[in-house]
């Protein structure tokens, strides 16, 4: 079982993404997005296999949460900061993890 202080742990925050390009050089159907997690984080970029679900467009501006404090990872010829967070629907494709309200970018999930 996890604990409160493992939970504690991860830094998941809300960010707003701010650009979102295809990525052809990823395995499978891929963004290279970046998002805005506010004044004080400043600005990280990922890639996210949710095609399916999600144009270039339709990212532009949405509220997303991801887990900040991971370590980078190279993702082909791209270096992923986050790892933004999903679920996935009964085929697997993944709907993005988003507040239901406005917030502020950079707050903290608890």
């Amino acid at each position: 079982m996890a604990t409160i202080e493992d939970f504690l742990k991860v830094d998941m925050r809300v960010g707003r993404v701010i650009d979102a390009q295809p990525f052809p050089e990823a395995r499978k159907p891929a963004y290279k997005l970046t998002i805005d997690f506010g004044p004080e984080l400043g600005t990280k970029r990922t890639s996210a296999q949710i095609t399916q679900h999600y144009t270039s467009e339709t990212l532009l501006g949405k509220l997303v949460i991801a887990v900040f404090n991971f370590p980078p990872r190279q993702v082909g010829p791209f270096m992923s900061e986050v790892l933004l967070l999903g679920v996935p629907d009964a085929q697997g494709h993944i709907i993005l993890l988003q507040p239901q309200q406005e917030v502020p970018a950079g707050g903290r999930v608890h």
